[in-house]
């Protein structure tokens, strides 16, 4: 496992909806492994998408609730009802903002050998699994504010306000 640095927000790869997976060879898991790598090389990480890593590849791995694991080719079923709490994003370092998200997520995909799997959450979560699954879509969790904590989010992004990047190894 490897600790990968992670992809700022300005970023091309970002905002690129990410391909598929087709091949579940060894490429495919030291991706996987790379990525719980870099999960688990700071504290404080919920989840990594593959493309925050400057990877196009439909994977990500998360670590909240006592809940560890991976996804690929992910699905996502949302909740009617919400919550509303601060999130962040390794990409937007230092920033957080209030958040809307579904209370409950249900996430299927395959795994590492492409098989079958399914995580449902709520909380934090399903706040996670929408996080890296919008990751795999091209979105930052910055796309779904509204109002005024957006143009505060936009102002901020643009005038530069968030830690450094050699700041979060």
């Amino acid at each position: 496992m490897t600790v990968r640095p992670i992809r700022i927000i300005g970023d091309p790869v970002l905002r690129t909806a990410c391909t598929p997976v087709t091949s579940f060879d060894r490429e495919l898991q030291r991706l996987v492994d790379d990525l719980m790598g870099t999960l688990l090389g700071a504290p404080g990480r919920a989840g990594v998408a593959a493309p925050q890593i400057g990877v196009d590849a439909q994977v990500f791995v998360y670590d909240a609730d006592g809940h560890r694991g991976h996804m690929i080719n992910p699905s996502i079923e949302l909740s009617d009802d919400t919550q509303d709490d601060d999130e962040g994003c390794l990409s937007i370092p230092g920033l957080y903002f209030p958040t809307r998200r579904a209370m409950h997520a249900t996430v299927r995909g395959v795994d590492r050998h492409g098989e079958p799997l399914t995580i449902s959450g709520s909380g934090f979560l399903a706040r996670a699994l929408q996080h890296e699954t919008d990751h795999l879509r091209g979105r930052l969790y910055v796309d779904t504010l509204q109002g005024q904590i957006r143009r505060q989010a936009l102002r901020e992004i643009r005038a530069g306000r968030f830690d450094s990047p050699t700041s979060r190894r």
